[in-house]
C-alpha cells in the first residue's frame, strides 16, 4: 500500500470488504476463478498499483452464463416478497460496509470520499425501494368485451438482464439495476468497467455472502471483468433477453446495433452535455452553488455534470464574476481527504481529452475565463490532477457540442425571452439533465412544459446533477431513452402478460365475429 492509501486506511477497507489478494479472479459468486489478460487497477489518487484482477476468458464467460441460466429456474419461482427479503438484507450488508466501500470507490475512482459515500448510500435507498416496491408488482385489470369474460395484465421475471456500468459510478449504478432486478425475479451478469475493477469485487462478494446465507445458488448475481470483448459476448448472447448499459454514446450504439439484431432489449443510459439556464429572475447565490458543483463535482465526471452555462446578458457579468471567484476558492488534491473539493481524472486518456477541449474552445474563438492546467508535483505524482476551467463560448462551437468528461465548463449568453435559452439548451444531441434558475413562475412552468426542456431530466432552482432514488433516472435523443432506479423503472425488467378466463359454457369471439359450428 501507498503511504496514503495507508494513511488513510484503504487496506483496513480492503480487508473488510473481503479483498485481501493483489491478484484476483472474476466470480460468479462464491467460487473464484479466470482465464483472460491481467487487468492492473491503478488509483488514480496516487498512480500507484491495488491489484492486478483477471478477466474473463469466452470459456469462463461460458461458465457464468451456465450458473445464472440454472439460478434463473429457481429464483424467478421465489415469492417477490421473499426476494425483497434477500435485497433488504443486501441493503443492510451494504449499511454496515458503507464507509469501506466507500473508501474504496474514493480510492479507485478517484471522487471525493464524501460522495464516495453518498454512491453508497444510493445502493441503500434502491435496495428500500426495492423492498417496497417486491409488495407492489401490480398489473391491470379491465372488462372485457365478453359477458362472462375476466381480462387482465400480469407481469413475469424476464431471465439473465446483462449490466455493463462504466467507471464514473462504479457500485451505485449497478446497484440501480440489480435491485430492481433481483426483485423482479431476473438474475444478473455484471461487467464492470476496466478501469474500476475492485469496486465490483467487492460488490460481488457482499452479494455472495447474502445469497449464501439464504441457501440461494450462487448465479443470482455474477460478474464477469474484462474489456470491450466481454461486453460484446453479452450484447450479442441470445441468453440475455435485456442489455443494461451505461457509458458513452459511441458504445450505446454498438450495444443498441449488436441487441437489437437480436431483437433483445437494450437499457441504454449514455451521455450528457447539461445546460443550467440563468435568467434575470435568478437567485445568483444558488446559481452558484449549484452550477460550481455540478460542474467540478466528481471531477466533472458525472453523465449529469453541468457543461453549459446559459445565463441572460442582463445578468451575465455579475454571474461571470461570482463564477470566476468561486473557482478561486476550489482546493484540488487527494480526494480522501475531505478539505479538498476537487480530485484526480480517472487517468492520463481523460487528462488527454481536457486538455483538448481547452484547445479547441480557444481554437474556435472562445476565451478562458478561468485557465485550466495539468498540476504536478508533491500530491499530484498520478499525473491525473487537473484545474476546473470556465471558458466563455458559443454553443454552436464543435466542443461545445461534444461532452468532454472533465471539468470544463462553458459560459453562453442569450438575450430576449426565455425560449431563447431553452433553445439553446435543447441545441445539441444529449438529452439527459437540465436545469433553470429563476424566481419567476412563468419562466419555470414555460421551461418544463411540452415545448421546453427536451431532457429526460428537468430541474427547477437545482443543478443539473444529483439524481434522487425515487425518480426514474435517464435521457432523451443520443443519450438513449432508457429509465432506471425509482417510478415505474421495474417494469423493463420484466415481460409482460395479457390473460383472459372465460368463467362460462360458451365461447363468443370478440368483435362480435361468428364462427359457428
Amino acid at each position: 500500500m501507498s503511504d496514503i492509501a495507508s494513511q488513510f486506511g484503504i487496506d483496513t477497507a480492503l480487508t473488510a470488504l473481503g479483498i485481501q489478494e493483489t491478484n484476483l479472479g472474476t466470480s460468479t459468486g462464491i467460487e473464484n476463478f479466470a482465464n483472460g489478460k491481467v487487468i492492473a487497477s491503478y488509483s488514480p489518487v496516487d498512480g500507484k498499483l491495488i491489484a492486478n484482477v483477471s478477466t474473463t476468458s469466452k470459456e469462463d464467460y461460458e461458465r457464468v452464463m451456465t450458473a445464472a441460466s440454472s439460478a434463473f429456474l429457481q429464483w424467478r419461482t421465489s415469492p417477490a416478497p421473499q426476494r425483497g427479503e434477500v435485497v433488504r438484507q443486501f441493503g443492510e450488508r451494504l449499511r454496515e460496509l458503507k464507509e469501506p466501500l466507500g473508501k474504496l470507490v474514493s480510492y479507485e475512482m478517484g471522487k471525493s470520499y464524501q460522495e464516495g459515500l453518498g454512491e453508497v448510500q444510493e445502493m441503500i435507498d434502491i435496495c428500500d425501494f426495492a423492498v417496497g416496491l417486491s409488495r407492489q408488482l401490480h398489473g391491470l385489470t379491465m372488462h372485457s368485451e365478453r359477458p362472462g369474460h375476466r381480462m387482465y395484465e400480469q407481469y413475469h421475471s424476464l431471465g439473465i438482464v446483462g449490466i455493463i456500468s462504466a467507471f464514473n459510478f462504479p457500485v451505485a449504478v449497478w446497484a440501480w439495476n440489480t435491485a430492481l432486478a433481483w426483485i423482479c425475479g431476473d438474475v444478473c451478469v455484471w461487467k464492470p468497467s476496466e478501469k474500476t475493477p475492485l469496486c465490483g469485487i467487492a460488490c460481488q462478494r457482499i452479494a455472495a455472502e447474502v445469497f449464501k446465507a439464504n441457501g440461494l445458488p450462487e448465479g443470482i448475481s455474477c460478474l464477469i471483468n474484462g474489456d470491450h470483448q466481454v461486453g460484446e459476448f453479452m450484447s450479442h448472447d441470445v441468453r440475455i433477453p435485456l442489455v443494461s448499459a451505461t457509458g458513452s454514446i459511441r458504445m450505446g450504439k454498438i450495444v443498441a446495433q449488436a441487441v437489437a439484431a437480436r431483437l433483445g432489449k437494450s437499457l441504454l443510459e449514455l451521455g450528457g452535455n447539461n445546460a443550467i439556464i440563468v435568467t434575470p429572475d435568478a437567485d445568483i447565490k444558488m446559481t452558484v452553488i449549484g452550477a460550481v458543483f455540478g460542474a467540478v463535482g466528481t471531477a466533472g465526471q458525472r453523465c449529469t455534470s453541468t457543461r453549459r452555462l446559459i445565463v441572460h446578458e442582463s445578468v451575465y457579468d455579475q454571474v461571470k464574476e461570482a463564477m470566476v471567484a468561486s473557482y478561486g476558492q476550489l482546493r484540488i488534491g487527494n480526494p480522501l481527504d475531505e478539505n479538498n473539493h476537487v480530485g484526480p481524472l480517472i487517468d492520463v486518456g481523460a487528462v488527454k481529452g481536457y486538455q483538448n477541449a481547452l484547445e479547441e474552445v480557444v481554437a474556435a474563438g472562445g476565451t478562458l475565463l478561468v485557465e485550466g492546467g495539468v498540476l504536478d508535483g508533491p500530491g499530484y505524482e498520478s499525473g491525473c490532477y487537473v484545474k476546473p476551467a470556465i471558458a466563455a463560448a458559443q454553443n454552436s462551437f464543435q466542443i461545445v457540442q461534444h461532452e468532454t468528461f472533465a471539468p470544463v465548463l462553458y459560459l453562453l449568453k442569450y438575450s430576449g425571452s426565455v425560449e431563447n435559452a431553452i433553445a439553446i439548451q435543447n441545441g445539441v444531441v444529449q438529452g439527459l439533465s437540465s436545469a433553470i434558475m429563476t424566481n419567476n413562475l412563468r419562466e419555470a412552468e414555460r421551461f418544463l412544459s411540452v415545448a421546453g426542456s427536451d431532457c429526460g431530466i428537468a430541474n427547477v432552482n437545482i443543478g443539473t446533477s444529483g439524481a434522487e432514488i425515487g425518480g426514474a433516472f435517464g435521457g432523451e435523443k443520443e443519450t438513449g431513452g432508457g429509465r432506471e432506479s425509482g417510478s415505474d423503472a421495474w417494469k423493463i425488467y420484466m415481460r409482460r402478460q395479457t390473460n383472459t378466463i372465460n368463467y362460462t359454457t360458451e365461447l363468443p369471439l370478440a368483435q362480435g365475429i361468428k364462427f359457428d359450428l
